[in-house]
Parts: structure tokens; C-alpha cells; sequence
């Protein structure tokens, strides 16, 4: 049986991270588009780009949103208040002591930026303190990342794999471990404000 499709009131955390590949764009936009000011939660994005190509999705996204969108740089802190990308052709960690570190290792689930890097290095900064958001992608890479959250004891969403354009990566995390939220991402959408109403109090 899969978790309540509602999202509960949300305990307090101090940043969300987001996964995403194939359909992320569109995902991501019905996630964030019209999200009203002053945002005021670290929200942290690795989205699937082919290597070899320069990423615009921080000007897209800035473009479109009421918050500072940033390309995540080597040794930059964490921001309370920004929207971060994983630049391409790097994984995208965050360190202890709440800043970036990129690495040239090799990909994991033929990615890289990873999501599974991307989570479980947050799971180890923010433990409790972390919501994971796992959203439309084709390969398994976030399932592994988002039991991390979970064992450090973080909060765990994912997008319904009936609505997902492509379910593959949000089956492959229910089958990891139960979520906390397996929502719409309407559904999503009121569940990250209702994080960032918490963080704000």
C-alpha cells in the first residue's frame, strides 16, 4: 500500500533537494512557476543533461520565478533562499559544512551529475533536517539516494509514477523503500510550501 496521497503538515527542515531526468523541465517548472515571495528554503536541483552541453537552466528558471537561481560552483555556500542546478559533466555534493564541492568521479546510473550523490551527500550534512524530492526520470538513479534521506531520518516525496511522463525513476524508489509522500505534483507542490512555512517560523 502505498503512503497517504495527501500531503501532512511538515516538520521543519532546512533545505530540500530535487531529482529528475527525462520530462524534469516541465516537472520542475509546475513544481516552483508562481511560488510566491519571500522564499526563504535552500532548494538544490540535479536534472539529468547531456555532458558536453552548456546548461541554461538557471537563466530559464530566473527567468520564470520569484527567488535567486543559481549554477551551483565549487566551495559556494548554501544559500537559505536560492534554487541551485548541478552544473553538467559534474557530480554535485554538499559538504558538512553546507557548501558545494563538485568531482569529476565516474557516472553512477550512467549519470553524472547523480542524483544518489546529490542526495546522500545531503542526507549526511542536513541529516533529519532534509526533504528529498524525487520526480519523472527513465533510469533508477535517486532510489539509492532517497533510502539515504531516509535513514538519516529525512523526509521522502515522490512524484506518483501514474502521473510521472516517465515512471521508471519513482517506481524504482517506492520499490527502494516506502516514501513519506508519493504525490501529484500538485500534490507536491503544497507539501514544499508547507516545508518552507515551517522553515519560516
Amino acid at each position: 500500500m502505498k503512503p497517504d496521497a495527501r500531503p501532512s503538515p511538515a516538520r521543519r527542515v532546512e533545505a530540500v533537494v530535487v531529482g529528475a531526468s527525462a520530462g524534469g523541465i516541465e516537472a520542475l517548472l509546475a513544481l516552483l512557476h508562481g511560488i510566491p515571495p519571500p522564499w526563504r528554503l535552500p532548494v538544490v536541483v540535479v536534472l539529468h543533461l547531456p555532458e558536453g552541453h552548456q546548461s541554461h537552466l538557471a537563466e530559464i528558471f530566473a527567468e520564470r520565478l520569484h527567488m535567486p537561481v543559481h549554477e551551483a560552483a565549487d566551495k559556494m555556500p548554501v544559500a537559505p533562499d536560492s534554487l541551485y542546478f548541478a552544473p553538467p559533466g559534474y557530480h554535485l555534493s554538499i559538504e558538512r559544512d553546507r557548501c558545494f564541492s563538485l568531482s569529476c568521479e565516474p557516472p553512477v546510473h550512467f549519470s553524472r551529475p547523480s542524483i544518489d550523490v546529490l542526495m546522500a551527500s545531503a542526507a549526511d550534512a542536513y541529516g533529519p533536517a532534509l526533504a528529498g524530492f524525487l520526480l519523472t526520470g527513465a533510469n533508477d538513479d535517486g532510489a539509492e539516494g532517497l533510502l539515504r534521506i531516509h535513514m538519516a531520518g529525512g523526509i521522502t516525496a515522490v512524484q506518483d509514477p501514474e502521473e510521472a511522463q516517465i515512471p521508471t525513476m519513482p517506481r524504482a524508489a517506492i520499490a527502494r523503500h516506502s516514501p513519506d509522500h508519493v504525490l501529484a505534483l500538485r500534490e507536491l507542490r503544497t507539501l514544499l510550501l508547507q516545508l518552507e512555512s515551517a522553515h519560516a517560523h
